[in-house]
């Protein structure tokens, strides 16, 4: 359980650097470390069956501005091992991980509360042209949040999986069918989250013939994805042809001397 402890935790630190140091790879989806955790702990199917049903929770969760969005990385892990461990399924990865999402999210407002003081002070080494202690200044916010995911998540495994399925057991059926049934509903509330963001007038149009595909004509939601593409692919060759040729034309009508300001 050490060793799982142990490389549980490492890649909550990695998955937390992703968009940090990484660029953004999605490699703390739940998705990607609903998968590795099942790998980790031995159950690769129930490792991606509770990391899509966190993805579809969520999906629309981004960082805008200041806001600081619950910590996935934590939650997805910690929810997925749990319920691995337990052996009960998508239900206790639902009542588990959301509020370890959130009682995380504590934890990274703080790192980004101290991370600020590193900031000034990589300002007040770049005017001294202190590139050590400007590497210094930088590395160090990085190192905080590698450690406010992975001694979580080491310690949680390491000191609680036992505890947690203790607690699993004694939790009445009914708040556990009561969690399934939410479970069902949250994925609604993760693509409302996401369609916040995509939604426009241009974009309706294809959101409502993707549904009505799926509803009235029985296609698998592969399928739609992928007459989306073509479409897409389509329409984007027929818009740029369109543009060239209008931009021929109008080069065209050109005589000589005259400009086109348009």
């Amino acid at each position: 359980m050490v060793a799982q402890a142990l490389m549980l935790g490492l890649l909550a630190g990695i998955g937390i650097l992703d968009g940090r140091v990484f660029g953004q790879m999605m490699f703390d989806r739940p998705l990607v470390t609903g998968l590795v955790v099942g790998l980790i702990l031995g159950d690769v199917k129930q490792g991606i069956i509770i990391g899509a049903q966190l993805e579809l929770i969520w999906m629309g969760i981004a960082g805008i501005g200041a806001a600081t969005p619950p910590d996935i990385v934590t939650g997805g892990i910690l929810g997925t091992a749990f319920a691995i461990i337990s052996g009960r399924g998508v239900e206790v990865a639902l009542a588990l991980a959301v509020p370890i999402a959130v009682l995380a999210q504590s934890l990274g407002i703080l790192v980004r509360m101290l991370n600020t003081y590193f900031s000034h002070k990589a300002d007040k080494y770049a005017t001294e042209a202190n590139f050590k202690g400007i590497a210094f200044a930088m590395w160090v916010p990085v190192l905080l949040f590698f450690l406010s995911t992975f001694l979580p998540t080491f310690l949680a495994i390491l000191l609680g999986a036992n505890q947690v399925s203790n607690l699993i057991d004694v939790i009445p059926k009914v708040i556990l069918e009561g969690m399934q049934v939410a479970g069902n509903l949250l994925p609604a509330l993760g693509f409302a989250l996401l369609m916040d963001m995509l939604f426009t007038k241009k974009m309706a149009p294809f959101f409502f013939l993707g549904f009505l595909a799926a509803a009235y004509l029985n296609i698998d939601i592969t399928a739609i994805a992928l007459f989306a593409a073509c479409i897409a692919v389509v329409l984007n060759f027929y818009l740029q042809t369109n543009k060239k040729e209008s931009n021929n034309e109008t080069a065209s009508n050109l005589t000589e001397g005259e400009i086109d300001f348009e």
